[in-house]
């Protein structure tokens, strides 16, 4: 995933989201280089949502800073943040990974990351 980053994810669709036309929801949980979250703040809110937003089925993105399990085990990876992509369908998400604006933009927020080999769950609404 280092060279591709998250367009690497393109072989990994949900069969059962891929089937059926319904809205998806991408997490991963991220760890942020302390020293480079600043920059990686700068990227997600000044290149990467703008860019996604004009991209057709998207529905929303968000970034959230973990401050603490508060109930369960603690997280298995040490991680700082939870990036979440919510888009109208696979099949669109698909075509936003492949474009060259999540090409040129995704590489932003990836080179800020402590590990590159991080979680990533697809979901589909029910």
């Amino acid at each position: 995933m280092a060279v591709l980053g998250m367009a690497g994810m393109t072989l990994k669709a949900a069969p059962a989201a891929a089937a059926v036309n319904v809205p998806v929801i991408l997490y991963c949980d991220l760890a942020v280089r302390p020293a480079q979250e600043a920059e990686f703040l700068t990227a997600y809110h000044k290149h990467f949502k703008p860019v996604a937003r004009k991209h057709e089925g998207y529905i929303d993105l968000t970034i959230a800073r973990l401050d603490k399990a508060l109930q369960g085990p603690a997280p298995v990876k040490s991680f700082n943040y939870r990036f979440q992509l919510t888009w109208q369908s696979e099949v669109l998400r698909q075509k936003w990974v492949a474009s060259q604006d999540h090409v040129r933009n995704w590489p932003l927020l990836e080179k800020t990351l402590a590990d590159k080999d991080f979680t990533v769950l697809l979901t589909h609404t029910v």
